[in-house]
């Protein structure tokens, strides 16, 4: 079964420099309907301003995936961790017992794109951490690339938690596939372009749950960059 959140239906917030789109509550935006899904909590795409960004502040037992596609994200952490976020970067920080951070876009006349996730953890409470790591748009072309998983495999981010995340980018008549174990979710985010998903289609922004499928087929109707979550089971 697949339910397709499609991308006018999120939540909106909108200032000066940002300009957010919440495919789940966030923030000022509640819709129960739409608080998560598995292990998921947050899919926020973002657009930030140039010069502009988040200021420090803190968070606490989740697990946060930045995945920028267009432009530049400054990372900065209680950790005295420091980086910048750039198209193909995988960033994976784990909030834990508690972390400080900030992020801002650092160019001067450009906007940054990035989508941020936060995962629930398996376990509360753990040391928080950071990671990152870059994926060539060669290794995501055609296919779907493991970028994050619980055990750190194939070179992947570690997320502690029982999920698998891939990425994709995939020309026009392109497809990729994905087996699920029987009792597996999914989440399928279009971060661009537009897809079929088991021939449902999807366009930029769309997200679709999806229970009780055991493969899935993506294929690109217009060039696409697509993020997968290979999620747990849901509770009864």
């Amino acid at each position: 079964m697949i339910t397709i959140r499609k991308s006018n239906d999120r939540g909106h917030f909108q200032n000066d420099w940002l300009d957010s789109y919440h495919s789940f509550s966030f923030g000022e935006y509640f819709d129960p309907q739409h608080v998560g899904f598995s292990a998921l909590r947050v899919i926020n795409d973002d657009k930030v301003a140039p010069g502009a960004g988040f200021p420090t502040h803190p968070h606490r037992d989740m697990e946060i995936i930045t995945y920028v596609l267009d432009g530049e994200l400054e990372h900065k952490d209680s950790l005295g961790n420091g980086s910048v976020i750039r198209p193909g970067d995988i960033q994976r920080m784990s909030a834990g017992s508690g972390i400080l951070h900030s992020e801002f876009n650092p160019q001067a006349d450009v906007g940054t794109r990035l989508l941020q996730i936060w995962l629930f953890p398996q376990q509360k409470g753990i040391a928080p951490g950071y990671e990152q790591i870059n994926v060539p748009a060669a290794e995501r072309s055609g296919k779907l690339k493991l970028v994050g998983s619980p055990d750190g495999r194939d070179g992947s981010v570690t997320i502690h938690q029982d999920t698998s995340l891939y990425a994709s980018i995939l020309k026009a008549g392109e497809s990729a596939a994905l087996t699920l174990a029987s009792n597996r979710t999914a989440w399928v985010q279009v971060a661009k372009g537009a897809i079929t998903l088991n021939g449902q289609a999807m366009n930029e922004g769309d997200g679709a749950a999806v229970r009780k499928e055991t493969t899935l087929t993506l294929t690109a109707t217009a060039d696409a960059e697509v993020l997968v979550f290979d999620l747990p089971p849901l509770a009864n």
